[in-house]
């Protein structure tokens, strides 16, 4: 019976995973993205790497070299014995985490969808623990390539409102909300600017989506939820 396995609604990545997680029986568990293709060896890497290691979060490395699915700050991170390196964040479409370091406090729920993950990684380097990257372990990222071209627009104008909305809260969680005003100010001005211009140009689609970049750092400013949803009828 799957029934208690189904969620009946999308609740975006962040309670989706946490979800999946109260789920699950053991104490490792991995996130996996459905647009992510593996190598043979991914799991069977990632599995020898994480034996006697104490860690956090564990990912396999992206196979594009251009798109590298983690970062490093300024402080140069250890390299241990087998090869793995620490970091200060990995994206979230591949990791395996080790749910006792994070005192059922995973993915902040109030968070749609972008940022939940550095939520997460920042959380975990602000209470010294470690995320490490299994360099022979390789995943594939589809990411943006994987919607279907019937919706983009509407995935678009999706993105453009929950990434600022997502870009302000997380910066007022971390850092006040002083920091997330004037850090967002400039990206809300230029998405005015283009708003306006693709208003008078009588672009629809342009203007769509730089009029929802605006509606997310208002809502955001004013404390409302991450509540938008894109207008997708299967």
């Amino acid at each position: 019976n799957l029934e208690g396995f189904v969620t009946k609604k999308n609740l975006g990545m962040g309670a989706g995973n946490n979800f999946g997680i109260d789920k699950s029986t053991s104490r490792y568990v991995m996130i996996l993205n459905p647009d992510t293709i593996l190598k043979k060896n991914t799991f069977e890497l990632i599995f020898e790497a994480s034996k006697n290691l104490d860690f956090a979060i564990l990912s396999p490395l992206c196979d594009n070299k251009n798109y590298p699915n983690y970062k490093i700050g300024k402080t140069k991170k250890e390299v241990n014995k087998e090869g793995l390196f620490e970091v200060d964040q990995v994206d979230g479409y591949a990791m395996v985490l080790d749910t006792f370091k994070f005192k059922k406090k995973f993915f902040d729920e109030n968070i749609f969808m972008y940022l939940e993950n550095d939520d997460l990684c920042k959380r975990i380097i602000d209470n010294n623990e470690d995320l490490y990257i299994v360099p022979k372990s390789k995943v594939n990222h589809l990411g943006a390539s994987a919607v279907d071209d019937n919706y983009k627009i509407q995935v678009e104008i999706s993105r453009n409102w929950h990434w600022i909305w997502s870009k302000f809260y997380f910066n007022k969680k971390h850092y006040g909300f002083i920091y997330a005003f004037f850090n967002g100010i400039p990206i809300f001005l230029s998405a005015l600017f283009k708003y306006l211009l693709y208003l008078i140009l009588n672009k629809d689609k342009k203007k769509q989506i730089y009029l929802h970049r605006l509606l997310g750092f208002i809502n955001s400013l004013f404390g409302r939820k991450s509540s938008y949803r894109p207008k997708i009828n299967f």
